[in-house]
């Protein structure tokens, strides 16, 4: 008890100390009434998230992702049971814009009864990228789902290999993010290389656009196509800021920038002004690379994609892919009104720009890309309705590595290692075993896309028409999805001819689905 008594007299000193030190500071009031007791109310607000993550909040209260959204996820990634049993614990009923995805009694495609049949299936996508425009390297995604652009800088360079490791595993596509190609990218997986503002990895000395470096770096890494970033749902024409003591000797390397300097984005690409010489530029990266040329870009003003449109169809000149990136956020950091109130949301925003593209009948000729929150099954069934050819996915992989949303990703202090600098916190990522549940994460959700296409009764989920789901108004009524959207029949399909190709991919193999032969007694 000698040691007790000895501490009683230090504890109370610096007690005492932090009293006064409360009572003399002017910044907070709190504080100065109350002096160290009042410091529980910040104790309470820093650990408010995790009380509310852990403890109070239901299933379904929060956001960005529900509980019940994250154990899909985890239990997905972990090959664990991902089902759920007792019935929906969500209020459908009484939610206005709640999706019901119609089942078929009878169709081409019958589901089979396996729980785990699917697991393994190849889901590629219904329409060749850059195969209309006759790009030289032209090719078929080998999936629907990919990984969507998250920078080296943004995220720890152990979570890019542990995704780039996954996308090999799942045979996926995975996007680089505005950030440039780093080591960390070079594990195996396709990539998407995107181009952004600053032009991170093919810039000269000068941060201008470089085109030699450009087809350096691309001739020596596994880059099937380029995606030019002009927004982001997280931030719409908001330049990134990537603050000095972040820029370390990689992330230099990788950008392209002088290390330990403020990094700054521009909000504005310096090669184009205006759809015209936008449309320049696709077309002589297409040309100098022979790659799949695309935008990426959140949805505001659709004179834009109006110009866009006409000029595509009046020229020849094109875009082979559009990336539709919602307002609902994504993993970039941002000022608040930026996240909750600038540019539309997906389904609103897809839909308007699909419909212009349809009108000058473009839209099968280009390879239509959704994102935000599209990597869980609901929301990514309504985005192939909807006319999606593929879907990304950012936050989702995030937490198939580990991310436990603690919304911590502009403070260099993720938790779990994904979003930070930090090589401490880092280091508890482990990209091997992390790089397995990002794949069986993207496996599962193939396989579920998969499982809701047959019970619609068709062989591919980009098969599935706007007929197929209703949107709830209420508790007595509901509109379907063509209807609320104001789509014309054959509207988000892709073309005959493609989908009698994907349809032949998809049952190439022995037919799936039944349980047995029929008896001597069936009719029909």
């Amino acid at each position: 008890m000698t040691w007790a008594r000895r501490a009683v007299p230090v504890v109370s000193a610096a007690v005492a100390a932090l009293a006064a030190r409360d009572l003399l500071q002017r910044d907070h009031a709190l504080l100065r009434n109350f002096p160290v007791v009042g410091r529980a109310r910040y104790l309470l607000e820093a650990i408010g998230p995790e009380l509310r993550q852990y403890i109070v909040a239901g299933n379904n209260e929060e956001r960005p992702f529900t509980r019940d959204q994250r154990r899909w996820i985890y239990a997905s990634a972990k090959k664990e049971n991902n089902y759920f049993g007792f019935g929906t614990d969500n209020d459908i009923e009484f939610t206005p814009g709640y999706p019901i995805i119609k089942h078929r009694t009878f169709g081409r495609a019958v589901p089979p009864s396996s729980p785990t049949a699917g697991h393994e299936v190849e889901l590629p996508c219904a329409k060749v990228l850059g195969g209309p425009r006759g790009r030289a390297r032209a090719f078929r995604p080998g999936s629907v789902v990919n990984i969507s652009g998250m920078s080296f800088g943004s995220l720890s360079g152990k979570a890019v290999e542990a995704l780039n490791r996954g996308a090999a595993l799942a045979g996926c596509l995975q996007n680089t993010g505005e950030g440039g190609l780093s080591p960390y990218h070079r594990n195996g997986g396709d990539l998407v290389f995107q181009l952004g503002t600053a032009y991170f990895g093919c810039r000269d000395e000068r941060g201008r656009f470089s085109l030699e470096r450009l087809k350096d770096l691309v001739a020596g890494a596994p880059v099937r196509a380029l995606e030019i970033k002009l927004s982001q749902g997280a931030k719409p024409s908001l330049g990134g800021l990537l603050p000095g003591a972040k820029v370390s000797a990689e992330i230099a390397a990788t950008r392209g920038i002088p290390q330990g300097q403020d990094c700054v984005s521009p909000s504005r690409h310096a090669e184009f002004s205006d759809c015209d010489s936008l449309l320049d530029w696709v077309e002589l990266l297409a040309a100098e690379t022979g790659l799949p040329v695309g935008i990426k870009s959140a949805i505001g003003d659709l004179d834009f994609w109006d110009e866009l449109t006409t000029l595509m169809r009046d020229t020849g000149r094109g875009v082979d892919f559009v990336n539709v990136d919602g307002g609902e956020g994504g993993t970039g950091a941002a000022p608040l009104i930026f996240t909750d109130s600038v540019s539309l949301p997906f389904q609103q925003g897809f839909s308007r720009v699909y419909r212009i593209f349809a009108e000058k009948d473009l839209h099968e000729r280009t390879v239509f890309i959704g994102a935000g929150k599209l990597g869980l099954p609901d929301n990514a069934i309504v985005a192939f309705a909807l006319g999606c050819d593929m879907v990304n996915v950012g936050r989702e992989a995030m937490l198939s590595i580990g991310c436990i949303q603690a919304q911590k990703c502009h403070t260099d202090t993720c938790p779990t290692g994904v979003a930070t600098q930090n090589p401490w916190l880092a280091r508890g990522l482990d990209p091997t075993r992390k790089a397995a549940r990002a794949a069986n994460y993207i496996r599962t959700l193939r396989r579920d896309l998969v499982k809701v296409a047959e019970a619609c009764g068709v062989e591919h989920p980009g098969l599935i028409d706007a007929d197929a789901v209703e949107i709830l108004d209420g508790r007595t009524a509901s509109t379907p999805l063509r209807q609320v959207y104001g789509y014309r029949p054959g509207w988000g399909q892709p073309s005959a001819a493609d989908q009698a190709e994907i349809i032949r991919l998809m049952t190439a193999e022995a037919p799936r689905g039944g349980s047995a032969p029929p008896s001597a007694t069936a009719v029909g």
